[in-house]
């Protein structure tokens, strides 16, 4: 659970049966850039990722990373500080759209809410936030069954795999743990085996596109086409 608590939650990406999920802190990067972008005037104070309603969660096709909300429609609570420069209806309006835009279109969550709360009122246009330059260090990764490790070669295999899939940067959970498999999930056996790939996702590339594809990547690199699942740790 260390690495949930460095990564924020774990939000799913897409629908039940995509398989993948990203860190909520990763998220956070692309949609405060997106309101710098298309909402001036308006500061970003805080910013939550949580399930619109956990009786419309859906089963995962796959298993999910330890900790992670289930997909389902989500609901994304923002707390901001605005200018006067126009009606704090009008802001808020700009804001959701934003928001809700940003979320569906370049990350691929399935964002239902979107609820705001506004917590000062700016003198001053807020400073743009400077694009993502530097990687944070990639907190400690939770035990895993089956760890990937130097002479692995079936690790090998996933990392070349994952690595030509257009929009992946790196991978990411630790040097030793960017792949996790296991035979099975909470004691009860897997019709297949299970592989789980963290990595980081360029920024101009859709998140959601990028984890289907890296499934599909994995799978057929290994022999017994084992299911996938992806964790998006980040965004470069």
């Amino acid at each position: 659970m260390r690495q949930q608590v460095g990564l924020g939650r774990l939000v799913p990406l897409g629908g039940a049966r995509d398989g993948a999920w990203i860190a909520e802190r990763a998220a956070a990067v692309l949609l405060r850039h997106a309101v710098a972008r298309d909402t001036p005037g308006v500061r970003l104070d805080g910013l939550r990722i949580g399930l619109a309603g956990p009786q419309d969660a859906d089963g995962p096709a796959v298993p999910p990373p330890p900790g992670a909300l289930p997909p389902g429609p989500l609901r994304l609570a923002a707390r901001f500080a605005a200018t006067a420069a126009q009606p704090l209806p009008v802001t808020a309006s700009g804001l959701r759209a934003a928001l809700a835009g940003a979320a569906a279109e370049r990350i691929g969550l399935a964002v239902t809410e979107v609820d705001l709360c506004v917590t000062e009122l700016l003198d001053t246009e807020p400073p743009t936030p400077p694009a993502p330059l530097a990687r944070e260090p990639e907190p400690a990764s939770e035990p895993a069954s089956g760890p990937a490790g130097p002479g692995d070669p079936e690790a090998g295999r996933v990392a070349v795999a994952a690595l030509a899939v257009p929009g992946v940067t790196r991978l990411t959970g630790g040097p030793a743990r960017p792949v996790r498999r296991a035979g099975h999930q909470d004691g009860a056996a897997l019709p297949r085996r299970h592989v789980r790939v963290d990595l980081a996702v360029r920024m101009d590339h859709r998140p959601l596109e990028v984890a289907r594809a890296v499934r599909e990547a994995v799978s057929a690199a290994l022999p017994d086409r084992p299911t996938v699942s992806v964790l998006v740790t980040a965004l470069d």
